[in-house]
């Protein structure tokens, strides 16, 4: 028997946890009080309100220069509180200034964002509440309002039963597109994987066109797919810049003659450079051929596919795994919000999910119920269904409908203007409401002097700050972007926008005769 050992411990005087050194650090202040939050919210529900009443008044683009801020604000924060008026009155004086206003009616630039009073009811909810609803206990009705929700936004875009909970299969919100290609990306590379062994991940190669997102090709790195296998397939005018069938089964073949092994496809409804659209039903058979996974994104042009006449951009659906689009850009709904849907949501939740011992109880370990940290990266998650909920709730899907048509029927109002003017030209099709066009070639300049004209065009529109437009280049062509959208943009603010465009294209061909 060995000896035994004992240990001496030294001995601490016991804490008075009622001493009047603990007591000092006891809360001498209530950080949500409901009364103080009433008379702060209402005070900022009416500084929200003005702000959008009279945002038509801001530069469109912020006039700040670099580093503005650091120089007006102090180095150090306050120890002491600042009142709510001071506070206020800085985002009036010192933010807004530096704030680029996409919810002014003047903004055309990029895709709009879109906004709504029920949105931001919604949202407000959503901030109330707080939830953190990574799975079905940690807040019941956030889970199961995702879930209606999705499936009452499918049955808006017409999508077949083995895209809705409904069905086989189910939807979740992401945050963004790139978050919803990440995910379906994760999960098309595990079944592969899973098949050939992880040892071959540098055998993967993927598929887009070169209008495709530029996040798609970050979302590749983010999953381990070599960025030498990331396949950026070259579109032509004369196609209207959308990936062909023909070029993508070229492509896929000198692959496997490599050795590789192709898995994934990108095809997009409304690429953000020139909303083109890539065939659906015929990319789709190209890749069932390899069993790929093909995924839509649609983020821009999918909102449109709730009317009836615009369906048709997403026949073929029902071919592919995965669909993306996003309500923020032209459902009304504030940044961000990106709706996914899958035919197999059990695939994603294989490649995504954690199960730890803190999150585990009955409803979750008898796969009852739907987890919604196992669909996305995180685990935290907030309320946000609850903005499509006051959305579709308030508006109904008839004003929905009616609000894309009409920022469509101001699209074309604008290419029609742009038509009518013969030193313009439409460059690309319209098929949404972006509009891309320019300066056609006058008096002897060769392109590189045609896309310097509209360079300076665009200079020169932005800077008069009653209107913001921005550029692309596509098939090596520089053009302009009309993007029609902004929840507050009227007629009346098209038709001007076009009347300062012209007005300054009239000087700058003067200036050159």
């Amino acid at each position: 028997m060995e000896p035994s050992t004992s240990y001496c411990f030294p001995c601490n005087p016991p804490i008075n946890i009622f001493s009047s050194e603990t007591s000092s650090y006891s809360k001498d202040f209530n950080p949500m009080n409901p009364e103080d939050f009433r008379h702060k919210a209402h005070k900022a529900v009416d500084f929200i309100a003005d702000y959008y009443k009279n945002v038509e008044t801001y530069p469109v683009l912020s006039q700040v220069h670099p580093g503005y801020l650091t120089n007006l604000l102090p180095e150090t924060p306050p120890d002491t509180p600042e009142s709510f008026d001071t506070i206020l009155r800085d985002v009036q004086n010192v933010i807004i200034p530096g704030v680029t206003h996409w919810q002014s009616p003047n903004f055309f630039a990029y895709f709009p964002a879109t906004i709504s009073s029920a949105a931001f009811v919604g949202e407000m909810l959503c901030t109330c509440f707080n939830v953190v609803a990574f799975d079905w206990l940690a807040s019941p009705a956030a889970t199961e309002l995702e879930m209606v929700v999705m499936d009452w936004l499918a049955t808006m875009l017409h999508l077949p039963k083995s895209f809705m909970f409904s069905g086989s299969g189910g939807g979740v919100l992401q945050s963004t597109t790139s978050e919803s290609i990440l995910c379906t990306l994760v999960a098309a590379r595990d079944r592969v994987l899973d098949e050939i062994g992880v040892e071959h991940i540098a055998k993967l190669v993927v598929y887009g066109s070169d209008q495709t997102h530029s996040t798609y090709k970050k979302a590749c790195k983010l999953a381990g797919i070599d960025p030498r296998n990331v396949r950026s397939i070259p579109t032509r005018v004369e196609d209207e810049f959308s990936l062909t069938p023909i070029v993508l089964q070229e492509v896929i073949k000198a692959d496997l003659k490599k050795g590789l092994v192709p898995v994934y496809l990108c095809v997009t409804t409304g690429t953000t450079s020139t909303t083109a659209v890539d065939p659906i039903i015929e990319l789709a058979k190209v890749a069932s051929k390899y069993r790929m996974w093909v995924h839509v994104d649609a983020a821009y042009g999918g909102s449109a596919c709730i009317c009836p006449e615009y369906r048709h951009f997403l026949n073929g659906i029902e071919k592919v795994d995965s669909l993306s689009l996003s309500p923020h850009k032209w459902l009304l709904s504030y940044l961000d919000c990106c709706c996914l849907w899958m035919k197999n949501p059990n695939l994603i939740v294989g490649a995504l999910s954690t199960n730890p011992e803190y999150l585990r109880n009955k409803h979750s370990e008898s796969n009852s119920v739907v987890s919604y940290k196992d669909w996305q990266v995180g685990t935290g998650r907030r309320f946000k269904s609850l903005r499509l909920w006051f959305i579709i709730r308030s508006y109904g899907v008839k004003n929905l409908q009616n609000h894309i048509r009409a920022d469509i029927q101001m699209a074309i109002t604008f290419e029609q203007l742009v038509r009518s003017d013969v030193k313009f030209e439409i460059v690309v099709p319209r098929r949404f409401s972006l509009v891309c066009f320019r300066l056609k070639q006058f008096n002897g300049f060769d392109t590189k002097g045609i896309e310097f004209v509209n360079k300076k065009l665009l200079e020169r529109v932005n800077s008069m700050d009653r209107v913001y437009l921005t550029h692309t280049v596509v098939g090596g062509i520089y053009m302009l972007r009309f993007a029609i959208g902004a929840t507050l943009t009227e007629e009346r603010h098209v038709i001007s926008a076009w009347e300062l465009i012209k007005e300054i294209a009239n000087t700058m061909v003067n200036e050159h005769l």
